[in-house]
C-alpha cells in the first residue's frame, strides 16, 4: 500500500500507509457506533466527539448487530505489525472501520478518523446544514517512538488543572501518549503530599516573581498546587486518553521550596525562602543526613500511590557542589561510602533513589546529569545538553535514553531561535548511532519551562505548532517526513486549533507586533544561555 501523491489528507502526524478509494461515507440520522466489549470506552469517547456538532444520536450497539452506515470498533490481534499503538482504518460509502490489536490503536485510530472530519466538530456544539462526509481510505499506521512526549514546567508559573486537562485532550488529538509533569522547584512545589502539610502550605507561595535570572521581583505573591484528590482527576483524565503521566519530584537540587518548607534536610540548616528568581541556587538537599533519605522516601511513596506510571522522574540537573563540600555530614557520607569526590556522591544519591523505585517496579528518569560512571543500569537520562558523546556511549551500551535537545526541543525558545522548520527537523536518533543503539532511543519530549510563561494564552502561543511538528517526528518514519508537505497539511490542521480555542502562533517563525502590545514585560526573551532545566 503506498501514499497515494494525487490525494490530499490533512492528517498530523502523517500517517505511515494510505490508499486513496473513491467515493464518500457519510454520517447520518441511522449512523450507529458498534464496539467490541473492550471498545465501550472509545465508542463513548467517539460518540461525545461527534454527537454535538453533527446533531445526530450515534447511538452505540455491539459489534455482532452489524447495521448498515455504521462505524466498527474492533480489537484484533491478526496484524501483529501493528504493534499495541498501530491501527488499520477502512473508509468505504457503507461503513467506517478501525481495527487495531489493542483498544490503544483504536483511539489512534479515532483521532485519524476525526482529522479527516471538517474541523467545525471540535466546536463542541451544533452546527446546521453541515455535510459530515468522509472520503473513502485504507490507513494502516502505527507509531515510529514509544515515547512520544511534551514537558510542562508547573514549578516556575502553577497553571492549574483545567489547562492541564485541555493539554492532555490536545496531546491526543496529536497521538502524543506522555506528558512529563515538572511539579516541583525552587520557585514552587505543586503537588500535596500529606505527611509533609507545610511542602504546599510554605513550599507552594513565593512572594512574587522576577523578570529574569536576576534583579529584584515584583512584589505580586504567585503559588497554587495540586491536592491528591485533582491529581487523581488528572491522572483518569489521562489515562482515557491513553496518556501516561510522568511525574518530576526534582532532587537534589531546584529544591529550594522544599527546603524553605523543611530546612532540616539541607546542609546549612536555614532558614529559607522560596525562590523569586530564575537560575541555579546554591542550597541542595543534604545527601549525608540519612532523615533526608527518609523524608524523600515518603514523599515518593505518595507519588506512586497517585502516578501509576512506569517511570518516576527526579531532575537531577544542575546540582551545584558547594554546600556539600562544606558540610559535615556530606563529606562523612564521602568517607564512609568510598567515594572519589562530590560528584560521586551525587551518583550514590542517585542510585539509593533509584534502588528504592526499582523496590517498588518503577525506573528512575533524570536530566543527563545523572549519566555518570557507576550510576544503576536501569536509570533513563534524558538528554538536554552537553555531554553528548556520555550518551552516545550509554546507548551503545545498552542503556535506554529519552532525546530532548536544548537547541530543538525548547518551547520557551523565541521563534527566532528555534523557528517551526528547526523544530520540524529535530532527529532524536543521532547519526553516529548503529541500529542496535538506535533501539535504545525511548523517543522524545518536547519541553515548555515555564519563567516566562505565566498564563495560558503564552503557554499557546509558545507551544503550538511546534509541538504539532514534534508530534509528527514521534510517530511517522523519518524517510516520509517533509517539512513542505508537513507546512501544506498544517495549513489545514490550523483550523482545528482554532475550533479548539489555542492562540497558536501564526507566523512560527516571528514574534508578531500584537503579542508584544497584549504582554508587555512578557516578551519573548532573546536568545540566551539558558541556565534551567
Amino acid at each position: 500500500m503506498e501514499v497515494n501523491s494525487l490525494v490530499f489528507y490533512p492528517i498530523i502526524p502523517l500517517p505511515v500507509e494510505v490508499e486513496s478509494h473513491p467515493g464518500m461515507f457519510t454520517l447520518a440520522v441511522e449512523t450507529v457506533i458498534c464496539a467490541d466489549d473492550v471498545n465501550r470506552a472509545n465508542a463513548e469517547y467517539l460518540h461525545n466527539l461527534m454527537h454535538l456538532p453533527t446533531g445526530l444520536s450515534l447511538p452505540i450497539a455491539p459489534l455482532e448487530s452489524m447495521p448498515r452506515n455504521a462505524i466498527h470498533l474492533v480489537s484484533s490481534a491478526k496484524d501483529v505489525q501493528l504493534g499495541r499503538e498501530g491501527y488499520q482504518l477502512t473508509i468505504t460509502p457503507e461503513a467506517v472501520r478501525i481495527a487495531a490489536p489493542s483498544p490503544v490503536g483504536v483511539f489512534y485510530g479515532i483521532q485519524s478518523l476525526r482529522q479527516l472530519l471538517p474541523a467545525s466538530i471540535e466546536r463542541g456544539e451544533f452546527i446546521a446544514g453541515m455535510a459530515w462526509r468522509i472520503p473513502c481510505l485504507v490507513i494502516r499506521d502505527w507509531p515510529r517512538f514509544a515515547w512520544r512526549g511534551f514537558m510542562l514546567d508547573e514549578g516556575r508559573h502553577f497553571h492549574g488543572r483545567r489547562t492541564v486537562m485541555n493539554i492532555l485532550d490536545w496531546m491526543a488529538l496529536h497521538k502524543l501518549n506522555l506528558l512529563h509533569w515538572h511539579l516541583t522547584d525552587d520557585q514552587g512545589w505543586r503537588i500535596e503530599i500529606t505527611h509533609y502539610p507545610r511542602l504546599t502550605q510554605v513550599g507552594a507561595w513565593r512572594q512574587g516573581t522576577a523578570s529574569g535570572f536576576t534583579g529584584d521581583h515584583d512584589g505580586l505573591p504567585h503559588g497554587g498546587f495540586y491536592t491528591q484528590e485533582e491529581i487523581r482527576e488528572v491522572v483518569a483524565y489521562a489515562v482515557a486518553r491513553n496518556i501516561t503521566i510522568v511525574p518530576e519530584i526534582e532532587m537534589p537540587g531546584h529544591s529550594l521550596a522544599a527546603l524553605a518548607s523543611y530546612p532540616e534536610y539541607s546542609c546549612t540548616g536555614g532558614p529559607f525562602q522560596v525562590a523569586c528568581r530564575f537560575g541555579i541556587h546554591q542550597d541542595i538537599y543534604c545527601a549525608g543526613k540519612d532523615e533526608t533519605f527518609i523524608f524523600l522516601q515518603d514523599v515518593l511513596d505518595e507519588v506512586m500511590r497517585l502516578f501509576p506510571s512506569q517511570f518516576i522522574h527526579i531532575g537531577g540537573d544542575e546540582v551545584p557542589k558547594r554546600r556539600w563540600k562544606e558540610c559535615p555530614a556530606c563529606r562523612r557520607r564521602i568517607q564512609q561510602q568510598g567515594l572519589k569526590d562530590e560528584h560521586a556522591l551525587q551518583v550514590y544519591f542517585t542510585n539509593r533513589i533509584a534502588k528504592y523505585l526499582a523496590a517498588h517496579e518503577r525506573r528512575l528518569v533524570g536530566w543527563n546529569e545523572i549519566l555518570s560512571p557507576g550510576l544503576e543500569p536501569d536509570a533513563v537520562p534524558q538528554y538536554w545538553v552537553r555531554d553528548r558523546k556520555a550518551v552516545v556511549a550509554a546507548l551503545h551500551g545498552g542503556r535506554q535514553a529519552v532525546i530532548s535537545m536544548y537547541l530543538f526541543a525548547y518551547l520557551d525558545h523565541s521563534y527566532s531561535l528555534t523557528p517551526l522548520s528547526k523544530a520540524y527537523r529535530f532527529e532524536p536518533v543521532f547519526h553516529d548511532l548503529d541500529e542496535e543503539a538506535a533501539c535504545n532511543v525511548l523517543g522524545l519530549e518536547g519541553l515548555l519551562w515555564t519563567e516566562f510563561v505565566p498564563n495560558r494564552a503564552r503557554l499557546d502561543y509558545q507551544v503550538f505548532p511546534r509541538l504539532t511538528a514534534f508530534a509528527e517526528t514521534g510517530w511517522t518514519p523519518k524517510e516520509k517526513k517533509d517539512f513542505l508537505d508537513f507546512k501544506k497539511r498544517l495549513e489545514v490542521f490550523q483550523h482545528r486549533l482554532d475550533e479548539l480555542g489555542i492562540r497558536y502562533a501564526r507566523g512560527a517563525d516571528v514574534e508578531p507586533a500584537w503579542y508584544k502590545k497584549l504582554f508587555g514585560v512578557f516578551t519573548i526573551p532573546q536568545p540566551q544561555t539558558k541556565t534551567t532545566a
